[in-house]
């Protein structure tokens, strides 16, 4: 059962709502977000509670650092122990700001090191594979073939692709209006190929797609409804599959072919940037991580010197 409130102790869990709220409202953060906050925030108030803290306002700075340097001996890896920490520093200096506490009990918590894995793409000669594997004129067909140049051609993330409307695209101007994550909305560009591919599934295959109750959603399933992450999950496993590809296939993956291919064809970081939706460029240099890694993998395997 979905729980949408917190589960801490009152004197704890009216901070967090009013967190929680204004984080929603004011930030614009999504409800799977705030939900993995709230789960965060009530793990912390149990553990304080536990030793006599009777709410965030008396909380000191050596109780907190208690909760953070627990978690190092639980099963909980660096990325959600960092997680966790967000959201306490961010309840902390909310609370500041709101003049419930004089000074943030977190700030000087350090945050667990982060080893940042680099994403795993597919080559050009994998991609075009990929978008060639949906053959066939039937309704399914042109909406799959769509959704994966599309997919490609946008580097939107797998939720946007799900989501997306059809006042969302301007094939004529050639661009997508994307809302990402916080809402925050931004203009990406569509290709001539992945235009093609949706006009053609506009015109010959959505239409037989729709139902009496069908929406204004892009990529509709066979009941008419909006295509689900998880369907769309599936339809790109079935094509890797179908064209060959060994590599373990993730929809996520295409978005990271996209910007990783788009570096290694010479465009600049900052426009990766804007097109991804990345609200940090930080995020975006790991994909010259993955170009620098190539470029390493093809000197140790061509370089005379380098051979055994």
């Amino acid at each position: 059962m979905r729980v949408d409130h917190s589960q801490a102790a009152p004197a704890f869990a009216n901070d967090i709502e009013a967190f929680l709220g204004f984080l929603g409202l004011e930030r614009g953060l999504s409800r799977h977000t705030l939900s993995a906050y709230r789960s965060d925030l009530d793990q912390c108030a149990a553990f304080l509670g536990k030793r006599g803290v009777k709410d965030w306002r008396s909380v000191s700075r050596a109780q907190a650092g208690e909760w953070v340097h627990s978690l190092n001996g639980r099963v909980c890896s660096p990325a959600s122990q960092a997680r966790k920490l967000t959201a306490l520093r961010g309840l902390a200096r909310f609370l500041v700001r709101e003049k419930l506490r004089d000074a943030d009990f977190t700030e000087l918590l350090a945050s667990p090191k982060l080893t940042r894995r680099i994403p795993g793409t597919l080559t050009p000669e994998e991609i075009a594979r990929l978008l060639a594997a949906p053959t066939g004129g039937d309704a399914s067909a042109l909406r799959d073939r769509a959704l994966l140049e599309l997919f490609y051609s946008s580097g939107l993330r797998v939720s946007e692709l799900a989501n997306l409307t059809l006042q969302q695209v301007d094939l004529e101007q050639g661009f997508l209006r994307v809302f990402g994550k916080g809402l925050k909305e931004r203009v990406v560009p569509v290709g001539g190929k992945a235009a093609d591919a949706v006009t053609t599934y506009l015109v010959s295959g959505r239409p037989a797609l729709v139902k009496a109750r069908t929406g204004s959603q892009l990529f509709l399933n066979h009941r008419g409804s909006a295509l689900s992450r998880v369907g769309l999950w599936m339809i790109v496993k079935k094509y890797a599959a179908r064209a060959g590809i060994t590599k373990n296939v993730k929809p996520h993956g295409l978005r990271h072919s996209f910007a990783t291919h788009l570096l290694t064809g010479g465009a600049d970081l900052r426009a990766i940037q804007e097109m991804l939706g990345h609200a940090s460029i930080s995020t975006t240099q790991i994909y010259t991580a993955v170009e620098t890694k190539r470029l390493l993998d093809q000197h140790a395997k061509f370089h005379p010197r380098n051979r055994a």
